[in-house]
């Protein structure tokens, strides 16, 4: 959603965004790959799941505000901050969406924790690279938000 809410507002015009964070990014409607998923706990079958949810339509899938890493030019959009998880189903569409962002220009930093499953990031009392992913994100938000306020204070 934050991601597709970047195109919808480069579309429109604003509000303005100082800086995306996706963390365990799903930018495209498409079953992944069982590649490095945690087959017990989240994985393609879970990815379908939420999608059946997700859409009204499963045509409504390749909508760029469904699936991001499906539109036409990334480029104009805020920097990003990207984290994945080695064991996470939507890792590859992540790592993919970060690299087109960096390829449409847009600043991007990308960071995987390896041997981690989907959902680590809220688990920093149990996983330390919960921990260390949370206080990472909340740096770069601090850092885009710094940065955003002097360029505003201008």
């Amino acid at each position: 959603m934050a991601a597709a809410l970047t195109l919808l507002a480069r579309e429109r015009g604003g509000p303005a965004i100082l800086h995306q964070l996706l963390v365990y990014p799903n930018t495209d409607h498409r079953v992944p790959a069982d590649g490095e998923a945690d087959p017990a706990l989240f994985n393609r079958h879970s990815v379908a799941w939420y999608w059946s949810h997700y859409l009204a339509d499963p045509a409504d899938g390749a909508n760029p505000l469904a699936s991001p890493l499906r539109a036409p030019s990334l480029a104009g959009l805020p920097p990003a901050t990207v984290i994945t998880a080695e064991y996470d189903p939507l890792r590859e569409e992540g790592e993919e969406y970060a690299e087109a962002l960096r390829a449409a220009g847009v600043p991007v930093e990308l960071r995987r924790y390896d041997g981690m499953p989907h959902g680590f990031f809220a688990m920093p009392g149990l996983l330390d690279d919960g921990r260390r992913a949370q206080l990472f994100a909340a740096e770069r938000l601090v850092a885009a938000y710094r940065t955003g306020a002097a360029e505003g204070a201008r």
